[in-house]
């Protein structure tokens, strides 16, 4: 069953390049557009408030259509959805091309882990999951900066013609190679995964995850403008410097799936505090190629490890409802993209571009700060745990 798994990866890879390809792309897309940059990181809000909104109830509403005619489906409307991006005339049609995707993209990573944990049985559900999972990592390393070769070589549309051909070979792969299965409803019932909403910890988590991922993607939505204008690199040098930088969170991958096992938020803490001190280094040395690399490469790690860590750290605040855990913090870092792009275009329009960095590493900052109160107040419950049990 390691063929079926691959490809949901396979897939993966193309779902999530789709989504962040734009970040690469934001300086050439606004010039041909017409609009600012941080007018076209709207799009990158557009999509992942989409995301965050229609996520758990398109899951809930889709989790019973058999998964390969669903798979097949998402790809062929990514592949849809990326042509009309190539040939979108305007910000509104562009729009258009961003928001249809979104829909689809939740539904596809939470139903994908549990299809890959039916396919290998409970007892390989985890290397299955971070399996599934590395297209993630794929689409960094590879995904975004290749499109960003690609838009510096024949323009930004053709980045888009390729992925959506990529989309269409890779439905077409799912349709020759790829089992039917079908998966059961969850057992645990709605009500019981709306309690957890009650728990003042689990809403903290998801808090947690939103505020890491505003901080993240204040200053990574506009990593390609900042290389571009502040550091004067070229675009083709844009691409290899955006390639390196998915290419050192491989580390942070390894990483944050060791650490996160031993201490979930203590994980977080430790990679936060680590991505806060190289986006607050980042602005000031980019003249400093030596010294910029050095900022680049703890941002990056930092980065890729906190993708991982935040989405474990919530199905373990709440054992009892896995799955919808995960859809939280799904919902919460997507809300905290779409933020982050709002507040980084602010910032840039207000104090300038080489004043991203550090707003970026103080709303990181804060979540060094609100990961600490969380555990602080997650012993006490701990605590009483143990004490009921042993009066039991």
């Amino acid at each position: 069953m390691l063929l079926p798994i691959l490809l949901l990866s396979a897939a993966g890879f193309t779902i999530l390049t789709t989504e962040f390809l734009i970040v690469g792309l934001l300086p050439s897309l606004a010039r041909d557009l017409g609009v600012t940059v941080s007018q076209a990181g709207l799009l990158v809000t557009l999509f992942a408030f989409t995301v965050a909104a229609t996520g758990p109830l398109l899951t809930a509403l889709m989790a019973n259509i058999e998964r390969k005619r669903l798979f097949i489906g998402v790809l062929v409307l990514f592949g849809l959805s990326n042509a009309l991006a190539a040939l979108a005339p305007n910000i509104w049609v562009m729009a258009i091309a961003r928001f249809v995707p979104a829909l689809a993209l939740p539904v596809f990573w939470s139903l994908a882990s549990a299809t890959a944990v039916e396919l290998v049985g409970p007892a390989r559900a985890g290397r299955a999951i971070s399996m599934v999972a590395f297209g993630i990592v794929a689409a960094t390393v590879f995904g975004i900066p290749i499109g960003v070769l690609i838009s510096d070589a024949f323009g930004w549309r053709a980045a888009f013609w390729v992925l959506s051909v990529v989309a269409f070979a890779k439905a077409l792969l799912l349709l020759l190679a790829f089992p039917s299965t079908r998966i059961r409803a969850e057992s645990v019932k709605l009500v019981t995964q709306l309690r957890i909403l009650r728990n003042p910890i689990v809403v903290g988590h998801v808090l947690l995850s939103l505020l890491v991922f505003t901080g993240m993607f204040t200053a990574y939505t506009y990593l390609a403008d900042m290389l571009e204008r502040l550091a004067g690199f070229n675009g083709q040098v844009v691409g290899w410097t955006m390639m390196a930088f998915g290419a050192v969170g491989l580390i942070g991958n390894t990483l944050g799936g060791r650490l996160v096992d031993r201490s979930p938020l203590g994980a977080t803490a430790l990679f936060s505090a680590l991505m806060a001190a190289g986006l607050a280094f980042v602005g000031p040395v980019m003249q400093s190629h030596g010294l910029l690399a050095v900022a680049l490469t703890t941002w990056g790690i930092a980065q890729a490890a906190l993708f991982i860590v935040c989405h474990v750290r919530l199905m373990k605040s709440a054992p009892e409802a896995p799955a919808f855990a995960a859809s939280l913090n799904i919902s919460g870092a997507n809300i905290g993209i779409g933020l982050g792009a709002v507040v980084g275009g602010r910032v840039i329009d207000q104090y300038g571009l080489a004043s991203l960095g550090w707003a970026a590493a103080a709303i990181v900052a804060l979540s060094v700060a609100l990961a600490f109160l969380l555990m602080a107040a997650s012993r006490p419950r701990a605590a009483g745990k143990a004490a009921c049990a042993n009066v039991a």
